[in-house]
């Protein structure tokens, strides 16, 4: 993990606290940077979200970004990656480099439609064998996606 240009986590109007304060530590750990778009769907002085992270937010690079398109416009397209339920492409057929965005949506709904549909290339999931399971977790979506970023950067 010697790399200094690590990757980026994109939130997208998360929800649920602690998923976000789980992500914040994994990112910590991997010396990703955290991306927050608002709105949020809570405080950041929440107590779940805190002690999801414990005593490891003061090793978290975190930016805040007022709304999506604030955060779209700031970017190259070609660092992008959206991950979502609605393709078929495995997250395995990215070929991801540091420095890279890897984005998710919201804990109910997921990324808006109409950025799925503008960025259709740039779209990956996650494979399931049950069809019975509708998604993972996004703290755990988050993890596995970032360390197979990781990987191919090794």
């Amino acid at each position: 993990m010697e790399n200094q240009n690590r990757f980026n986590i994109v939130l997208v109007e998360p929800e649920i606290p602690p998923n976000t304060g789980s992500i914040a530590r994994l990112c910590g750990a991997t010396k990703s940077t955290l991306h927050l778009v608002h709105p949020l769907g809570f405080s950041t002085e929440d107590k779940h979200l805190k002690r999801a992270g414990l005593d490891y937010w003061q090793f978290v690079d975190i930016v805040h970004w007022e709304n999506i398109d604030t955060f779209l416009a700031a970017q190259d397209e070609r660092r992008l990656f959206f991950f979502t339920t609605k393709v078929k492409r495995s997250y395995t057929e990215a070929a991801f480099s540091p420095g890279d965005f890897l984005i998710f949506g919201r804990e109910s709904k997921g990324l808006p439609t109409d950025i799925l549909s503008l960025y259709n290339d740039r779209c990956f999931t996650l494979p399931m064998a049950s069809s019975n399971i509708r998604s993972l977790n996004l703290a755990m979506t988050a993890g596995i996606v970032l360390y197979e970023a990781i990987r191919q950067s090794s």
